[in-house]
């Protein structure tokens, strides 16, 4: 890949910089040699959550919380782990 012809700005803010890679018709590899690029890791990011209310019959709750007891696993993360293994599975 050919050396990249401009260098990036600098900005004051954080909104300036995403204005800026947002504008129509901007090129990336006019500024980054994407050759060099390296994959990132985080291992301390934890994904974001939000808090839902969920409403549900007392005896399903009860089964649930049941189900986890005999796991020894609260039962929130029992309900986030069958969520998702649902959501694979389709």
């Amino acid at each position: 890949m050919t050396k990249p012809v401009k260098s990036v700005p600098k900005f004051k803010t954080e909104a300036q910089e995403r204005r800026f890679w947002e504008a129509a018709g901007r090129d990336s590899t006019q500024y980054l040699d994407w050759s060099k690029a390296q994959r990132a890791v985080f291992p301390n990011l934890k994904p974001t959550t939000k808090t839902i209310s969920l409403r549900l019959p007392s005896h399903l709750l009860d089964a649930i919380k049941s189900a986890a007891n005999s796991r020894d696993v609260p039962y929130q993360s029992l309900i986030k782990v069958w969520l998702q293994e649902r959501v694979d599975r389709d």
